[in-house]
């Protein structure tokens, strides 16, 4: 995919009815020749819009009008530059929580967590936030998660977590707020009820923190595992993070992962994880597929705001 083609299909299959202003930013990107020049010179993994919109957002810079964001981003490239090579996107949402919970609530309890791409591992805390389905609420608790679920009923529990721990090339720290300018920089800007949720979910994990080892998928991912208590069922889980990894990498986590005792789900997107014979997603807009151990269940969105279930 071109940077040019990146950026129109950010803007209207992910986006569009979500983003008003990253819809509007990414397409003017895509027909701005001075700025997709500059994103040229960043190596692949760093021409992200989601990444080059967040960093702008954390260096003060506006993302509502495509013309000033233009002459912010040409005034300040090396500063942008510098934090687009030294970052990476580490959307760490705990809404996507609530479309992994009827997958956990059915798995042998109690659990056993690791988050591969973990970020700061606010998603290793499914039994400890709430949850609405409609009009079905589950749990007590803040934040509270909310998911327009279709084609399965909603989860009658939460799940029974001992033990949680997250892998990720870059940890990052709720308590630093440092990293937590970094989680803010990355929600979309029309989105205040993901800013109010960062807040509720970080303050649960600043509580009780989790585990979080720096490591590579690959080559570190067994050895965590092997932390994981007995008599508890271990669950790897990742939601929106191959797309970062080389495809040669991807399989080969797929092979460590099937050979470890336990569970793994799977939050990607078709062309990244591919799967045989999947229903037509419900829609134009960018969506994921869940999978347990390789079957896939349901489609899903990119927040956790939406499952369809087909399995």
């Amino acid at each position: 995919m071109t940077i040019v083609e990146s950026y129109v299909e950010f803007g209207t299959r992910e986006a569009r009815g979500v983003s008003p202003a990253y819809e509007r930013l990414s397409l003017a990107v895509a027909r701005d020749a001075e700025l997709l020049a500059l994103v040229d010179t960043l190596p692949p993994g760093k021409r992200q819009p989601n990444l080059l919109f967040g960093v702008v957002r954390l260096l003060g810079g506006p993302v509502h009008d495509p013309a000033a964001f233009h002459d912010f981003t040409l005034a300040n490239w090396p500063a942008i530059e510098a934090e687009l090579r030294a970052r990476a996107v580490q959307t760490n949402e705990p809404g996507r929580c609530a479309v992994l919970l009827p997958v956990l609530a059915t798995l042998p309890q109690p659990l056993a967590l690791i988050e591969v791409g973990a970020s700061a591992g606010l998603c290793l805390y499914p039994d400890r936030y709430a949850y609405r389905y409609g009009g079905h609420r589950l749990g007590p608790g803040d934040p509270v998660l909310d998911c327009a679920l279709t084609g399965t009923a909603p989860p009658e529990r939460r799940p029974e977590v001992v033990w949680r721990a997250g892998l990720d090339l870059n940890p990052l720290d709720v308590t630093d707020p440092a990293d937590v300018a970094w989680l803010d920089a990355l929600i979309w800007p029309e989105h205040e009820h993901r800013r109010d949720r960062l807040r509720a979910a970080a303050a649960v994990a600043a509580a009780d923190p989790p585990l979080l080892a720096r490591g590579d998928l690959v080559d570190d991912l067994p050895a965590l595992a092997a932390r994981a208590p007995a008599g508890a069922t271990l669950v790897v889980f990742h939601t929106s993070v191959l797309y970062q990894v080389p495809a040669p990498r991807r399989a080969a986590f797929a092979e460590v992962v099937r050979g470890l005792p336990g569970h793994w789900i799977a939050n990607e997107a078709p062309d990244v994880l591919p799967h045989d014979a999947l229903p037509e997603p419900p829609g134009d807009a960018h969506h994921n597929v869940l999978a347990l151990d390789g079957t896939p269940l349901a489609w899903t969105r990119g927040h956790g705001q939406e499952m369809t279930w087909f399995a």
